[in-house]
């Protein structure tokens, strides 16, 4: 038992790394079998595979460990919690052994009882006798932990010699001198460009090429066969989705064969309803890569007219602030309020694998999603986007008023309504009071009355109290939901929208597989495949910085924007500055967010001629309350006011990095001002209400008018002084003071 008690005392080693080798770990030795010492380690047990990988990319001798041997006790055998008890074991194996089929090798006996195989296990021409292996057991008194029992690390045959990899000069020109299997990445690179419909001679020829510029084969990537890439090929043809005719039951078996992509399942009972969270290798990597310190944002209803089941997507912005779907969770509209249950398992998931991670915030786009659940669960702020119903409005603007300019002047008193609430100035009944003025317009009346008015009470409520997400974060989301939209419904059998198990088993292969692309940097190379679902490309936010401030013409209520592809083009944007401007070209029609639009309201603000964002406005607002509140602290106070300080520093540099330094007035002073100048800025856009835009153009007004405020920095500054009383109204989560400034600035994307 002695034994037992040092292995049991040893500290669990969780690394930060997505993978890891033995060379990351501390190893202790114990008294083993047989008065022999074992080299030791404790890890987690959900962290092996992470383990086993890690090893297997050994730069001095890359190779692949393999299950020679597994004992696992089934869950339904009764058994006593001894110590010493395992409720599995595993044998790792190199794949460079343990037979040995070089000349004069030695290779083990068959058992009596052996069935030959069609397919031999471990890649047999390859077997040299290398006699590294490790063996990994789960044990009754930890069953979270797993115990790695490491003797053999050399990748040595029975003689001491090394016998694959660089170091074996026999291996020289062989494949022994590479891994025995191609690399994760290119297995899903050839995955995803057979989904989407590449064909196998295209890839090889790709792959060719690309092996020719570099001189020749260097690790066993290069040396992928066209006879693999076929059998992938014949695999995704054969396959089926439909694997029962209950469609219940098809997904029940497409979770069990499917262990490694699902994160949550629970199959329909009389207390819960049915809800399959979905999540594989490669999206959990980028939930960790671009979602600690940085926003998390929800896509939650998608497919709720037409699919059996929508989709609730998780996303996360790359550098190009684009959104990538790092989970799909499925279930009924009415499991919503159940949030809870596959919340904490995805939490606790990404927790494992890296334990420091963190999120800055979470934008809900639905006013009905469980926000305490999300504190509770994520211990971040929690922002609310505002694209959903802003696209409907324009959408239906669009469809239902006959002309531009009744749809401009509507669109305007929708924003400012919108923009009252989040300030705070406005009543419960100023949408009834808005229906009005809509004498013009009796179709799109109707539809707000009837569809938007009943909504609206939760919506006022969010408003209210939840920090709005910036414009770029909403343009990214709905080019998220236009994508997946392009790249999953687009089935000529309609019929199969009402099963589970399509839905599925699309998303992922075939969604998954355009989502993974759009990441790969040689993608371009397959530019001339590409059908009208990929979809590819900068959001409008993106492109809209690609357009020169010298295309932009004002033209009384209107901007006037010069195409950047047809440069004899010129589109026509009403209420230029305004989140609800209005543009004529075909993707606005649609009740998008064009970047025409977007670049008129960076223009007029950079210019200082419209008011500022609401996140902006929330920003100062909230450091004007924290800068009043009552010094109950002293040195609290001062450290929230430096890092106010540093923050807005941060931003400035962003924006204007010749002036980032300067810091001519006081924080107080500048959002005092800032606030100052959007009331008369505010003043003048009611005086020049029914006038024309170039007359507000000609006044300047100094102050702030970029949209570089976060709705995620609001919360973290202001969460110090939320004992002090908040004068606006907001509720914000405890991001505390210790919080390095440098990750503030990456909050929420830029």
């Amino acid at each position: 038992m002695a034994r037992w008690d040092e292995i049991l005392s040893l500290p669990v080693q969780n690394p930060p790394t997505l993978e890891f080798s033995s060379s990351d770990l501390v190893w202790s030795k114990v008294e083993g079998w047989r008065d022999n010492i074992d080299r030791v380690c404790l890890i987690p047990f959900a962290r092996v595979d992470d383990f086993v990988r890690g090893e297997s990319a050994n730069n001095d001798c890359p190779t692949r460990f393999h299950v020679e041997a597994r004992r696992r006790r089934p869950p339904e055998m009764s058994y006593k919690p001894k110590v010493d008890g395992i409720l599995e074991y595993i044998l790792y194996w190199c794949s460079f052994g343990p037979d040995d089929h070089r000349k004069g090798g030695v290779v083990r006996p068959s058992r009596t009882t052996y069935v030959p195989k069609k397919k031999s296990a471990g890649r047999p021409n390859t077997k040299r006798g290398c006699t590294c292996h490790f063996i990994v057991k789960r044990l009754i008194a930890e069953p979270s932990v797993a115990l790695i029992i490491y003797n053999q690390d050399k990748h040595v045959d029975k003689k001491g010699l090394p016998c694959h990899g660089p170091q074996d000069k026999k291996a020289a020109g062989t494949r022994a001198m590479y891994a025995p299997y191609i690399s994760e990445d290119l297995r899903l690179r050839v995955l995803s460009l057979l989904h989407v419909g590449v064909s196998v001679e295209t890839i090889m020829q790709r792959h060719n090429e690309s092996v020719e510029r570099q001189g020749g084969p260097s690790n066993r990537d290069d040396l992928l066969t066209h006879r693999y890439v076929r059998r992938q090929e014949r695999s995704i043809r054969r396959s089926l989705y439909e694997l029962d005719e209950d469609d219940a039951v098809s997904i029940s078996i497409w979770v069990k064969t499917h262990q490694n992509c699902v994160f949550f399942f629970e199959d329909f009972s009389d207390s819960d309803p049915f809800v399959l969270g979905i999540q594989t290798d490669w999206q959990l990597q980028q939930m960790i890569r671009f979602g600690n310190h940085r926003l998390l944002a929800s896509d939650s209803r998608f497919g709720t007219n037409k699919l059996k089941y929508p989709i609730h997507s998780l996303v996360v912005f790359n550098l190009d602030n684009k959104a990538i779907p790092v989970a799909w969770i499925i279930a009924p509209r009415l499991a919503v309020g159940d949030a809870h249950r596959w919340m904490r398992a995805l939490y606790n998931r990404v927790r494992t694998k890296d334990p420091s991670w963190k999120l800055a915030g979470f934008v809900v786009d639905d006013p009905l999603f469980d926000i305490l659940t999300i504190r509770e669960v994520f211990q971040c702020s929690v922002l609310i986007c505002f694209w959903r119903v802003r696209h409907a409005w324009h959408k239906n603007l669009m469809k239902r008023c006959s002309t531009m300019e009744i749809r401009a002047e509507i669109a305007k008193m929708l924003g400012q309504t919108v923009l009252n609430i989040c300030k705070g100035s406005s009543s419960a009944n100023v949408f009834e009071d808005m229906m009005e003025d809509f004498v013009d317009a009796t179709d799109f009346a109707e539809y707000f009355k009837s569809v938007w008015l009943p909504r609206l009470g939760v919506w006022f409520t969010a408003l209210k109290t939840l920090p709005l997400a910036s414009q770029e974060t909403s343009a990214a989301i709905e080019f998220y939901h236009i994508q997946l939209k392009a790249r999953l419904m687009n089935e000529k059998d309609c019929n199969v929208y009402q099963r589970a198990d399509w839905l599925v088993d699309k998303l992922g292969s075939k969604v998954h597989s355009y989502f993974w692309l759009d990441e790969y940097s040689c993608k371009d190379d397959f530019a001339r495949y590409w059908k009208d679902e990929w979809l590819s490309g900068l959001t409008k936010w993106r492109k809209s910085m690609k357009i020169p401030d010298t295309d932009i013409a004002i033209d009384g209520k209107c901007a006037r924007v010069i195409d950047l592809e047809d440069r004899d083009s010129v589109h026509v944007v009403w209420n230029p500055g305004s989140e609800y401007a209005l543009c004529d070209c075909n993707w606005s029609s649609t009740g998008n967010l064009c970047e025409h639009v977007v670049k008129t309201i960076k223009f007029c603000r950079d210019k200082k001629y419209v008011v500022p964002s609401v996140s902006m406005l929330q920003y100062t607002q909230a450091l004007i309350n924290m800068l009043h509140c009552p010094p109950y602290d002293s040195l609290v106070r001062d450290h929230a006011v430096s890092l106010a300080v540093c923050v807005q520093m941060q931003l400035n540099g962003q924006i204007c990095p010749d002036n980032s330094g300067i810091t001519s007035i006081s924080v107080e002073e500048e959002v005092e001002q800032t606030l100052q100048n959007h009331d008369r800025i505010v003043e003048n856009e009611n005086h020049h209400a029914n006038g024309d835009v170039g007359s507000a153009l000609e006044q300047k007004h100094s102050g702030y008018g970029t949209d570089d405020a976060r709705g995620t920095l609001v919360e973290q500054i202001a969460s110090e002084n939320d004992n002090c009383g908040d004068g606006a109204g907001k509720e914000h989560s405890s991001i505390g003071m210790e919080t390095i400034p440098s990750s503030l600035s990456t909050a929420d994307p830029k």
